[in-house]
């Protein structure tokens, strides 16, 4: 690109930031018109609640932005190609995309989308396609490297169904072919597909792989969500009614940037809301597996409205009484009595700082999106560097803290 296409690129900016939402929920409307086969690649969920419209005006901005430099970017586009790779987009999709994204700018901005314009957008967009193909192609290599790894989607076997509360219950999956089974990082999710007969629609969705890594099974997780006419309602109450033991469902391999720093052996204070918990958990397992060789300190903070919806909560006595190194905080709405490590109310880090607020901690937050700012203020208030606090937000990332 020539420095004037890119000083044109970056004149749309306040464009973007006004009307960045319009603009891409004009062009989903337009691709998935001229192109219905990609419903069965997106999350249609994520476009009725436009959280997909939103997360994708945050990133064309983001590019916008730093045209000049989109290297610094790097992050988030790890970020996003992990969730590309989860979801088997491959090159020719970039393509389509591409198409209408560059109409949809010129049929949104009217006038103001010059021809100038409008092909220093083509180039620009196809740069950030082949920086983001180019690196999703590296994380399809990382993934069939494994042992047991594989790219795009792989039948997995339901062995196991297991009610872990009122809300969540876990899903044991096993590779249909009999085959070995890829580690992963603790902390990653795994995509899913199935056929939602009332959309009829294949949907893909992401799930936190609940347990460590085994090499022989992954373990999800999943809440009932409370309504059936909401596509994410959809399939969540598929998953708790219609799929039994035995049954075969179609999984992408592990992907996801929200991990565990294995290696580090500074304190670990796991912090989650609700379902939340569930890449913690994972995370909190694979600590305790090695904890004779780290000795590494943890305290797990988890909040949930009782203990009737808090799934995995005799694994957790479990866990505890079998680690010395292990230290609990439950909060409940309305617990049937507190103890020193069972409090009433919300998630308030400030009532149990003098466990939390440890010399050197890695601080991991899963959870909505107002339980994560909350958490990530008050350690930031308390002092406690940005880079040790990790946090993850299900669904399109939409959450900018700090």
């Amino acid at each position: 690109m020539t420095e004037q296409q890119k000083q044109l690129v970056k004149s749309t900016v306040p464009i973007l930031r006004e009307h960045g939402v319009s603009l891409t929920t004009h062009f989903y409307n337009r691709m998935f018109e001229h192109n219905p086969e990609l419903k069965h690649v997106f999350n249609m969920g994520n476009q009725q609640n436009k959280k997909q419209q939103t997360a994708l005006a945050m990133a064309v901005l983001a590019y916008a932005e730093h045209i000049e430099n989109p290297a610094v970017l790097m992050p988030v586009i790890n970020n996003i190609g992990h969730k590309h790779t989860s979801l088997d987009i491959r090159p020719e999709h970039y393509a389509i995309v591409g198409k209408h994204l560059i109409a949809s700018i010129g049929e949104v901005l009217g006038g103001a989308a010059n021809s100038e314009l409008l092909e220093a957008w083509a180039l620009a967009y196809q740069q950030l396609a082949d920086i983001m193909s180019g690196h999703e192609q590296k994380i399809y290599g990382q993934q069939t490297a494994k042992t047991g790894g594989w790219a795009g989607w792989r039948p997995f076997v339901v062995k196991q169904k297991i009610k872990e509360s009122e809300e969540i219950t876990s899903f044991y999956l096993y590779p249909s072919d009999g085959g070995a089974v890829a580690d992963f990082h603790p902390g990653q999710y795994l995509s899913l597909r199935i056929f939602l007969p009332e959309l009829n629609l294949l949907q893909p969705r992401q799930y936190s792989i609940s347990c460590a890594p085994n090499g022989i099974y992954y373990r999800i997780s999943v809440k009932r969500e409370s309504g059936t006419e909401h596509p994410d309602g959809m399939i969540s109450n598929r998953l708790h009614t219609y799929i039994q033991e035995g049954d075969l469902i179609d999984i992408s391999a592990p992907a996801g940037t929200f991990v565990l720093d294995e290696h580090a052996e500074s304190p670990k204070v796991l912090i989650s809301g609700g379902v939340g918990q569930t890449p913690l958990l994972s995370m909190l397992e694979e600590l305790i597996a090695k904890g004779d060789e780290m000795k590494t300190p943890i305290t797990w903070v988890h909040g949930c409205r009782n203990e009737g919806v808090h799934a995995f909560k005799d694994r957790l006595v479990e866990l505890e009484q079998n680690c010395t190194f292990l230290k609990k905080h439950i909060f409940y709405d309305s617990p049937a009595e507190t103890t020193a490590d069972q409090h009433k109310g919300w998630v308030e880090l400030a009532m149990i700082a003098d466990d939390i607020l440890q010399d050197n901690a890695d601080y991991y937050i899963c959870g909505p999106a107002p339980f994560i700012s909350k958490h990530h203020n008050f350690l930031l208030g308390k002092g406690v560097p940005k880079e040790k606090i990790r946090f993850e937000e299900f669904g399109p990332a939409s959450l900018q803290v700090g």
